[in-house]
């Protein structure tokens, strides 16, 4: 037997192919777009592809099975219930896929979404199960959470209570030995507590899971539905794409590098540009109403939250970074990258563009504490439900960096605007995105609230 696991950081996501050796027949489960190492290691194992399988419909990025089905005539397979614009599979609870000794078999593990499975992994029929490959159900640390796309009948209740019976009733009554390989690690905003262990075992998780233990229904519900970080937009986006035919994603595609004056020519028609460089050096020069999306961060899921999927794009990156930055975008469905301006970390711009850049204010814990005295700032909370709860500095605004483009108008006008999250990341996104909308006189906190928390102790 072949398992092989392909997890990548931006998206904390993991998908798998399983394969018989013996015949040469492989799945991959829960593709990205860029399915370019799957066909690889098809062609070095000597595998043909000859089915795809998605645990559900995935809300934070595009699936790669119509890619998969373009490359190699493979099958698409998906839960029971699920409902989609091409031609599927039905893979029903109980049912046995076999690839030659190899045998799958689909548990219906319904309460991320209507239409979750979970694959049991088989050497041999009759064989105990060596892994469960469960999609957004289990994951190392954490369940999937249940409010992110209702697709169907029903509400978050009602897929958290179905969830609370897929954990006890379906997976927790597999053995201990059974490997847990699921589609998403931390990060991820598929659930709140997620590891950063890429597999675990059924029995670990039985012992070290806080969500899985004994506990009432209720108080399950009340678990999962609490403290989820927020959903970015682009997630009912992306769920609603995987559902139907879209243009496949070209595997040679390569974004071209644009002049000073084709740059100056988007930027005048309003076309939005995405700067992944470093929170500093962004911070030292920019182009105007530029959104400083790091590279060393979670771009693509940021890039989803602050530009909407199909727009046209420029990307401001250091040399040699534009086509993965461009490919990030792509995996979330955001093929609008129209192309690229290399800045070094010098951080010069052709002169050019000159007249088109400004530096980015930011604001130190000291100088805050003085607005905040004075009442003479508004201070704009961006971290996640759950992270509040471990403090907040009184009198901020709490609006998630995932929502903030779409609450623009709860941002409070008349008075300079201050943005924190955790550390300075998050918040030189929101900063610069609050600036490429109209707002003046934004800047972030240095340090963000772990630096305003840290200073109240010192003496």
């Amino acid at each position: 037997m072949i398992l092989e696991q392909y997890y990548i950081e931006c998206l904390s996501h993991a998908s798998y192919l399983i394969a018989d050796e013996s015949t040469g027949r492989a799945v991959v489960v829960d593709p990205r777009r860029d399915i370019s190492e799957y066909l690889s290691e098809a062609k070095k194992y000597g595998l043909t592809i000859e089915g795809v399988i998605n645990t559900h419909f995935h809300a934070d990025f595009v699936s790669g099975h119509l890619e998969l089905v373009d490359a190699t005539g493979a099958w698409i397979g998906f839960g029971e219930s699920a409902e989609t614009d091409y031609p599927i599979r039905r893979l029903r609870d109980g049912m046995r896929l076999s690839l030659g000794e190899v045998e799958l078999e689909i548990i219906a593990t319904p309460g991320h979404t209507w239409e979750s499975i979970s694959v049991l992994v088989r050497e041999r029929p009759g064989a105990a199960p060596t892994a469960v490959l469960t999609g957004d159900s289990l994951f190392i640390g954490d369940v999937g959470r249940p409010d992110l796309v209702n697709l169907g009948d029903g509400s978050t209740t009602d897929l958290a209570r179905a969830m609370y019976h897929t954990v006890h009733e379906k997976l927790l009554t597999l053995s201990d030995e059974v490997v847990v390989m699921p589609a998403h690690g931390a990060g991820s905003s598929c659930g709140k507590n997620l590891s950063t262990e890429l597999t675990s075992t059924i029995g670990e998780q039985r012992t070290t899971n806080p969500s899985v233990q004994p506990m009432s229904e209720d108080d399950f519900v009340s678990l999962i539905t609490d403290g989820q970080p927020a959903a970015p937009t682009y997630f009912s986006v992306d769920a609603a794409m995987n559902k139907r035919v879209h243009p496949l994603l070209a595997l040679d595609h390569a974004i071209p590098e644009l002049t000073p004056q084709q740059v100056k020519t988007e930027l005048l028609a309003g076309t939005r540009v995405l700067d992944a460089r470093s929170v500093d050096d962004f911070a030292a020069g920019h182009l105007l109403n530029s959104v400083n999306v790091g590279f060393d961060g979670r771009f693509a899921e940021t890039g989803g939250m602050v530009a909407e999927v199909g727009e046209k794009i420029v990307l401001v990156t250091y040399p040699g970074a534009e086509q993965d930055a461009a490919m990030r975008l792509s995996r979330i469905g955001s093929d609008g990258a129209a192309g690229f301006l290399n800045v070094d970390h010098d951080g010069a711009f052709p002169t050019e563009l000159a007249d088109l850049t400004e530096t980015a204010p930011r604001t130190t814990v000291e100088e805050l504490d003085e607005l905040l005295a004075a009442d003479a700032v508004t201070l704009v909370d961006i971290r996640n439900p759950g992270e509040r709860t471990s403090g907040t500095i009184p009198g901020a605004v709490p609006i998630p960096l995932a929502q903030l483009r779409v609450r623009l108008d709860q941002v409070p006008a008349g008075k300079p605007i201050v943005v924190h999250c955790a550390g300075g990341w998050r918040s030189s996104v929101a900063a610069s995105l609050l600036r490429a909308q109209g707002f003046t006189n934004v800047s972030d906190l240095l340090g963000g609230y772990n630096s305003w928390s840290e200073s109240r102790f010192v003496t």
